[in-house]
């Protein structure tokens, strides 16, 4: 039993924890407590409710006292992992290497978010109301429980207070990995896989994690560190090294050059960000500069059945385009290119290309550079899972043709004899596509879970070796294998591609890489993906980008960019104001379909900090999910785009008391950056916000601190840039004992700052010199310039307000 001092004498909370062999949902009312008894008098008004792990009762899975399923089977076995959670597995009278078990009827009263994999490589949401439609390799699955007085509910506080969350996430359980599904009779089912005929079971204890809780964010973060505790298979983001090009602007060169990168293209490239003003601090020299051989691709041959993807790697080295590189300087290897371009370009870091294999179709067997790694060639095998969605072209043509496979005995040795290679020449980190191919190719190896975990570590081991800050951005790994097996990895991707002829995708890019930063969020910085300046939809990437916590690189042609956009993102000295968190949706929108219901609006928040961020986004009549019928209002809806109502609150902004601060008044000011309106709110106001289809608005969100009682003041930061508030970085105040007060704000970057103040300051001073300001009377916006700095002097800069 545990109490607080100031329960003693009051009859208000009481809080006891009572270890049982099967703790259930218990609600206690106490009265008065004195000299040590607790008198009972009736119940208060409001209830407590002891954390109770989840158990299987009369055929009925319960959370906290909610019934979840309905006849679950004998053979479902639940278990104790700990702050009130749990571990669901289930028991067969045969030993396979892959099991399909039923844990019982979903009931229809919860709204239901999936995040599954509609490809091998990559994940999407979707939300459903019942379990038939879940889709297969579902991979998070979190269900609303809301009070019944929450329903028809209108104020946000009142609807947070009566609403609760389970999460349920299927992991790894020895050397099988799971995934979620439905089925036509409403039934929820896991799949237990383990890739490898020869790696049989009939017990999975510990297949599917179920955890609850009041705050979705708390609830996934909570629960990915238990399971991190628990499996030691994989380590929580907050436990690893960031990579520091993560805070400076990128350029990588895919979709400007394709596998015909060349060094003057980059040269090219390189020159002409740096003459618009928006150098690029970070390169990735993408597919393209590696010695690679396709034998079955014969010159003008139509490109077919995914041949493509057969290509092989043959030798470590660079290819011939990278060697006697020339430069208006003298000519160079890639030593020397590398050199030159970082000494010339201000260059800070560059990255290289290669998949987990080595290449897509992984190494020649027949290499001599190669041969000392024992390649093999393996034909993939897909589960019914992968397929089961949609099928992808790489895999296809791997299927057919096959990938050299490194002997994993080996591939320690292949990783850090590539890696040091790339290091001698002056590379910093790597990005290493393709990663999920290896989940098809275990049989033989003991299974999925075990050469992924082999691969992953050697990878990760031989990025520690030879770089440094942990450089490295994993790609097409949207599996549990890699999620739950990535100990040091700090960077992934959350999404497909950024397909930039492909029009019907660019709202779902949106959507896929905010929802998928739920789960991912909490293992790595998400990497949203490169996009192009110069594009139609340039604006709303752009500023999705702003405040998705994840770095910022373009790969625009050389000389076509949009300057505009990207002096929204990039400061004068090329670093970008990236935000705290992973960017993820608002809890209102957890479960709304943001692109195909017609109504809703995309809310994506995050936290700098001093202030929060909240962008919106109508993702509406652009495109439509896979992997889903397409109703016949969308139809209508993408041939007559409308406009979308919502609203945008501080209360969207998920622990924005971590960064108020004590003199926090309860009330926030929201800054529109394109329609640059101020209000001023109280932490559950709204602002009502109307879109039409592509339109973005970001909201800067400011806590309204009070000094000296009379002085009201919220900084807002950079007003031209998408996110603002992340030029802030400290706020102070001091007074000299007189009515005198001095609020000082430290910053970085030029340009138009702005912050709101109910009172007009009496002067301002930048770097201790008073410089002019201009003050609206009518809404407290107070807005002045920051100089741009010249080249080499600190980005920094330090004002105050004298009141």
């Amino acid at each position: 039993m545990k109490t607080e001092p100031s329960d003693l004498l009051s009859p208000y909370r009481l809080t006891c924890y009572f270890k049982t062999s099967q703790t259930s949902h218990v609600t206690c009312h106490f009265g008065s407590f004195v000299g040590g008894i607790a008198k009972v008098r009736k119940p208060f008004k409001r209830e407590m409710t002891i954390m109770a792990t989840p158990i299987i009762k009369d055929g009925d899975l319960s959370v906290k006292g909610k019934v979840l399923l309905t006849s679950v089977p004998s053979n479902i076995i639940i278990s104790p992992a700990g702050s009130g959670s749990a571990f669901i597995g289930a028991t067969s009278s045969t030993p396979r290497c892959r099991h399909v078990f039923s844990l019982g009827v979903l009931q229809q009263k919860h709204r239901l978010l999936c995040l599954y994999r509609f490809k091998i490589w990559w994940m999407i949401p979707r939300v459903a109301k019942s379990g038939r439609d879940i889709p297969v390799e579902t991979q998070l699955l979190l269900l609303e429980a809301r009070e019944d007085s929450a329903l028809n509910d209108e104020t946000i506080e009142s609807a947070i207070d009566n609403t609760s969350y389970i999460l349920l996430l299927p992991v790894l359980d020895g050397e099988f990995r799971t995934s979620l599904q439905g089925c036509s009779t409403n039934e929820l089912q896991f799949c237990v896989e383990s890739g490898d005929p020869n790696v049989q079971s009939s017990q999975l204890l510990e297949a599917v994690f179920v955890n609850s809780g009041s705050n979705p964010f708390e609830l996934i973060k909570e629960s990915i560190k238990i399971l991190e505790k628990h499996k030691g298979t994989f380590s929580h983001i907050d436990g690893k090294k960031i990579p520091a090009n993560l805070d400076w602007f990128g350029w990588c060169t895919w979709d400007a050059f394709y596998t015909e990168v060349s060094p003057q293209g980059i040269i090219e490239g390189l020159q002409s960000l740096s003459a618009g003003g928006c150098p690029a601090r970070f390169l990735i020299i993408d597919d393209g500069w590696q010695d690679t051989v396709n034998e079955f691709l014969k010159e003008g041959e139509i490109l077919k059945d995914g041949v493509q993807f057969a290509t092989r790697l043959v030798d470590i080295k660079e290819n011939k385009k990278f060697k006697n590189i020339k430069t208006d300087v003298a000519d160079n290897d890639l030593h020397g290119f590398i050199k030159y371009i970082k000494e010339t370009y201000g260059l800070k870091f560059v990255y290289m290309w290669h998949a987990l294999v080595g290449y897509w179709g992984g190494l020649h067997p027949t290499s001599e550079a190669l041969k000392k790694y024992n390649p093999k060639i393996v034909y993939p095998i897909q589960s019914p899972g992968n397929i089961g969605n949609l099928r992808d072209i790489a895999m296809d043509g791997l299927e057919k043709y096959g990938v050299g496979i490194v002997d994993p005995s080996k591939i320690k040795e292949f990783y850090n004899d590539l890696h040091s290679y790339l290091a001698s020449k002056g590379v910093d980190g790597v990005k290493v596509d393709v990663q999920n191919v290896i989940e098809t190719m275990a049989s033989g190896y003991g299974g999925r879970v075990s050469l992924a975990r082999q691969y992953q570590l050697a990878l990760e081991d031989s990025i520690a070796r030879n770089f440094k800050d942990n450089n490295l951005i994993c790609c097409m790994s949207h599996n549990s294998d890699y999620i739950y097996s990535s100990k040091k990895s700090a960077v992934a991707r959350v999404s497909e591609d950024f397909m930039p002829r492909e029009p019907t995708m660019q709202t779902l890019h949106i959507a896929a890489v905010s929802f998928n930063s739920l789960l991912l969020g909490e293992i790595v910085v998400p990497d949203w993906d490169m996009f192009h300046s110069n594009h139609e939809t340039a604006e709303f990437h752009g500023a999705a980008r702003a405040i998705g916590g994840c770095g910022v690189y373009v790969s625009d042609k050389p000389g076509m960019h949009d300057f505009k956009i990207l002096k929204k993102l990039v400061l004068q000295d090329g670093s970008i104001l990236r935000a705290r968190y992973a960017g993820r949706p608002t809890r209102d929108t957890l479960f709304d379909d943001p692109v195909m219901d017609g109504k809703s609006l995309m809310k994506i928040w995050n936290l700098n900090k001093l202030a929060g961020v909240v962008g919106v986004f109508n993702c509406q009549g652009a495109g439509t999910w896979p992997c889903i019928e397409i109703p016949l209002k969308n139809l209508e809806l993408e041939s007559n785009p409308k406009a979308v109502t919502g609203f945008v609150s501080p209360s969207n902004v998920e622990f924005l008391e971590e960064i108020t601060g004590e003199n926090w008044i309860g009330e926030c000011v929201l800054y529109a950056f394109n329609s640059g309106s101020l209000y001023r709110l109280p932490k559950n106001g709204k602002v009502d916000v109307t879109l039409g289809v592509l339109q973005c608005e970001i909201y800067t969100v400011s806590p309204i601190r009070e000094y000296n009682r009379v002085v009201h003041f919220a900084p807002i930061g950079l007003v031209d840039m998408y996110n603002s508030g992340g030029a802030i970085e400290a706020l102070s105040y001091s007074n000299s004992g007189s009515s005198e007060c001095v609020v000082k704000i430290e910053g970085r970057g030029c340009g138009r700052f702005g912050a709101y103040s109910k009172t007009k300051p009496k002067f301002c001073l930048i770097n201790g010199i008073e410089v002019e300001f201009d003050y609206d009377i009518k809404n407290g916006f107070l807005t002045f310039k920051l100089s741009p700095c010249l080249v080499g002097e600190t980005n920094w800069h330090e004002t105050e307000f004298y009141y």
